[in-house]
């Protein structure tokens, strides 16, 4: 027991860390990167160590997410990366953990839809030039992406999904 005390607040931060770069690099190419994922897969293991049928399901449940998302996967409605993140992380959690995963990330989702909705409504902006704030460096990205139909940057939306779990279980 004393073993868990210090390893579950240690591996949800480290958790919380990789989502947050995750999403970063996600807005910035496009692409979530299997090292990433694998990290955060062995984080959830390493996490549930102490319950050996807490991990069994988590196994199970991510193996069943694993099927439902590569189907949709082969449809063309989700990235590749999204569905290794998504996986990644259900391997961590209990099955409740994975439906509330799986619910942030839609309604965050949903919130980022729309925000790419209205940034396609706003003003092309020139090219940012040397010194602009990171914001605005960023928006002409995003804008210049927009006009070229580029996919949203789902690994946002489920890191959101993924912060708010990790915290849900507690630090």
């Amino acid at each position: 027991m004393h073993f868990v005390s210090w390893i579950v607040p240690i591996t949800s931060s480290f958790e919380i860390l990789l989502l947050l770069y995750v999403a970063t690099i996600d807005v910035a190419t496009r692409l979530i990167r299997n090292d990433i994922c694998l990290v955060l897969a062995l984080l959830g293991v390493v996490g549930q160590l102490d319950s050996p049928m807490q991990l069994l399901e988590s196994l199970i449940s991510a193996a069943i997410l694993f099927l439902l998302l590569f189907m949709i996967y082969q449809r063309g409605l989700i990235g590749g990366g999204d569905v290794k993140l998504l996986v990644a992380l259900a391997i961590g959690l209990p099955l409740t953990g994975v439906i509330q995963l799986l619910t942030i990330t839609a309604l965050t989702g949903g919130v980022l839809a729309l925000v790419h909705l209205v940034m396609r409504l706003l003003p092309y902006p020139r090219l940012a030039p040397a010194g602009s704030s990171f914001a605005r460096r960023v928006y002409a990205i995003e804008r210049w992406r927009h006009l070229r139909h580029a996919p949203l940057p789902y690994g946002v939306a489920i890191a959101c999904g993924g912060v708010w779990t990790v915290f849900s279980k507690g630090l």
